[in-house]
């Protein structure tokens, strides 16, 4: 049996990573600046992280949820108090696509209402409503075109209004800022104007932060910086460390009823085990403030880098966009500098690492960068 081929890979093989850095199967050293798409959040095999998994792996990897799990109960505690949602409701399950797919299904339930709105250059995930919302149509099927979401321009009140007025709209759906779609941060204006939009229509507000919470930008998600509260947000990626897990969090307006949303592997215990020692990282360490610390670091010396078109950012989640494609570049930088960069598009180079990078650190990529260009 063969692999199914949809992934364009380097010729690299990463067989340990520790701290900020990885190593490939020969021994070589790379910066990481990427994160595995963001997921690395305390560190690559970070010990307080590793012992957690294997003291719970010694005990129970997973039981079903039709059992009481108190890692769930020690979770959801620990997690409302580090992001600032401790009156909220909170449903694990496996993936980022898999939380957004859940929480416009739970809208809807809510609602009653058939249709969701979300905003150009979105990307919301892979599976069924999730790509419908995600604006990319290489990557929907034909049986993803239902007429169950409609793509409005980014940041066009006016045009969320117009729908809005429609009377069949169960929610909106946001990033805090767009990943894939090229680090575009919704002004605070407009995060106000839809949030009282939303409030006055009865319609709910998702905010996707699957890539830009969990502390990458200096405040737990992203969208905290303009000062709104969601009715729902979806995280997954840096929950876990790299563990297979997303979540949703809902407002106590929203009534569970048995069955209405379900999973088999979400909120398993080994997967908890990690969540929880993740949280425990982040307050001993203050990585949501060493982010914002470090990202401010990055972004002022990138700014000051001739040829960079454009860089835009909160915290450590980066864009840097170039007058040229940057595919030469991202492999100037992995084949000859030997650090792992992401991309958006064909111009811009993203930047995600783990939220213990350091000054010294950002420094050296600041080295590597000017090397390459």
């Amino acid at each position: 049996m063969k692999l199914f081929d949809v992934y364009p890979l380097f010729d690299i093989e990463i067989v340990k990573g520790v701290g900020c850095h990885t190593y490939d199967a020969s021994g070589t050293e790379y910066l990481d600046l990427y994160g595995g798409h963001a997921v690395i959040s305390v560190g690559h095999s970070h010990p307080h992280y590793i012992d957690a998994l294997k003291k719970q792996a010694e005990n129970l990897v997973f039981y079903s949820n039709s059992v009481i799990n108190s890692l769930q109960v020690r979770l959801a505690e620990k997690l409302g108090k580090a992001c600032g949602y401790d009156d909220y409701q909170l449903f694990l399950i496996n993936s980022g696509a898999e939380a957004n797919e859940n929480a416009m299904k739970l809208a809807s339930f809510h609602t009653g209402k058939p249709r969701v709105i979300a905003f150009s250059k979105a990307f919301h995930g892979r599976t069924s409503l999730a790509v419908e919302a995600t604006d990319n149509p290489k990557i929907q099927a034909p049986v993803n075109a239902t007429p169950n979401v409609t793509i409005v321009p980014f940041c066009d009140i006016d045009a969320v209004k117009a729908e809005i007025a429609k009377g069949d709209v169960a929610a909106v759906i946001i990033e805090g800022i767009q990943g894939v779609g090229g680090i575009q941060i919704p002004s605070d204006e407009f995060m106000h104007q839809l949030r009282t939009l939303t409030q006055e229509s009865g319609v709910v507000l998702i905010l996707d932060e699957i890539q830009s919470g969990y502390g990458r930008t200096g405040k737990f998600f992203a969208h905290q910086w303009s000062g709104i509260k969601a009715d729902i947000v979806t995280m997954a990626k840096g929950i876990c460390n790299g563990y297979p897990m997303g979540a949703l969090i809902c407002s106590p307006e929203f009534k569970p009823v048995y069955g209405m949303l379900g999973t088999t592997f979400g909120g398993n215990h080994l997967g908890c085990a990690g969540a929880i020692a993740v949280l425990e990282i982040f307050e001993k360490e203050q990585l949501v403030e060493n982010a914002r610390k470090v990202g401010e670091h990055l972004l002022t010396e990138l700014k000051k880098i001739p040829g960079i078109k454009e860089v835009r950012g909160r915290g450590l989640m980066i864009g840097m966009e170039f007058d040229y494609p940057v595919k030469e570049l991202r492999s100037r930088l992995i084949h000859e500098q030997h650090v792992f960069t992401g991309a958006s598009g064909t111009n811009m180079i993203r930047l995600l690492p783990p939220l213990t990078l350091t000054i010294a650190q950002a420094d050296e990529f600041i080295t590597r960068l000017k090397s390459a260009l």
